[in-house]
């Protein structure tokens, strides 16, 4: 099995996604950014019009550190740009020669077990946070400085510009810089994979998306009275419930929400227009929901249940919880 797809950055310029997808392309993979929070100049847009189309994405961020402690950064800044977006395809870790000669300009010499420490920073921090990590590299650089082990514990998008598949262990191959694309001007990468990342992911319960369809809205009563609030980037639906005096449970039924998880910014929510204001307590890094309703002495489920919590191991630091 193979799937097609491209991958892009601000050098394609304004792509045509809808003749792009018509052409039968079926994934793209999209530089979100680069070293410490720069963000490429056109993801949000492609981003936003792949979401709206429905063309399958994922997201890679270009390697510019020279510690562990600078790739967890970098996988924040990723982490930061991509969260207001459906991606369906791995979140990418790009390292290659350009990191080599720019760590070498800030007088760090790249070791081989230094890239793969930096390789393993990031995608961790990408796992840890919920998203189905990636590398990416090139043969050269596997060899010279990467190995073969990685490509066990982490999926390898491999890039090899030949006209004949190698056979080295990956799950997409990017088989050419020289691509042609209807609504695209100029070069373009191409790649295949090998893997059905959107059903893996989905099945796997990452990328924060749910194995099923969202389900109609149901039509509110006529006594049923609401206000509407247009979902912000950065936004949780714990959060909206928090600041309306609701639930997340009740946001989710009267909103037809199948994925608590999957907001995005720019829809619109119906909310209940009354609501009596609750505590609330922002998760800190390294808080576990045990150790929450101890503090707070109450129980998990009970925290789970208040704030529509489907898998209490699955936290994360920013959101703000109601407390009961």
């Amino acid at each position: 099995m193979s799937i097609k797809g491209l991958d892009v950055s601000k050098f394609q310029g304004n792509v045509d996604w809808e003749r792009v997808k018509a052409a039968g392309y079926q994934f793209a993979m999209l530089r979100a950014g680069y070293g410490f929070g720069t963000i490429d100049e056109q993801f949000r847009r492609n981003a936003s019009e792949c979401n709206r189309i429905g063309l399958p994405i994922g997201a890679y961020w270009f390697c510019y550190a020279t510690s562990s402690g600078t790739a967890v950064q970098e996988a924040d800044g990723c982490l930061k740009v991509i969260a207001d977006y459906k991606l369906e395809y791995p979140v990418c870790y790009d390292i290659e020669q350009a990191t080599i000669d720019y760590a070498s300009g800030q007088g760090v010499t790249i070791t081989p077990t230094l890239a793969k420490q930096l390789v393993k920073s990031f995608c961790n921090r990408v796992e840890e946070k919920g998203y189905f990590a990636m590398f990416y590299s090139n043969k050269n650089f596997l060899q010279q400085y990467l190995g073969t082990d990685l490509a066990k514990r982490y999926s390898l998008w491999y890039a090899r510009y030949t006209d004949t598949f190698d056979g080295t262990d990956c799950s997409i191959w990017q088989y050419t810089s020289q691509g042609s694309v209807p609504g695209i001007s100029g070069n373009v990468d191409l790649d295949l994979s090998y893997v059905d990342f959107p059903s893996v992911i989905r099945k796997a319960g990452l990328n924060h998306l749910s194995g099923t369809s969202p389900s109609p809205a149901p039509s509110p009563s006529p006594a049923d009275e609401y206000i509407t609030y247009v979902i912000q980037p950065g936004d949780t639906l714990s959060g909206i419930a928090v600041r309306y005096g609701t639930t997340v449970s009740e946001l989710t039924r009267i909103n037809g929400i199948s994925n608590p998880d999957r907001i995005y910014a720019g829809n619109t929510l119906k909310v209940p227009e009354s609501g009596s204001p609750s505590k609330t307590y922002t998760i800190k890094s390294g808080d576990t929901l045990s150790e929450i309703a101890q503090r707070f002495g109450t129980t998990v489920s009970a925290l789970a249940k208040l704030n529509g919590i489907s898998n209490p191991d699955r936290i994360y630091a920013g959101t703000t919880l109601r407390l009961p």
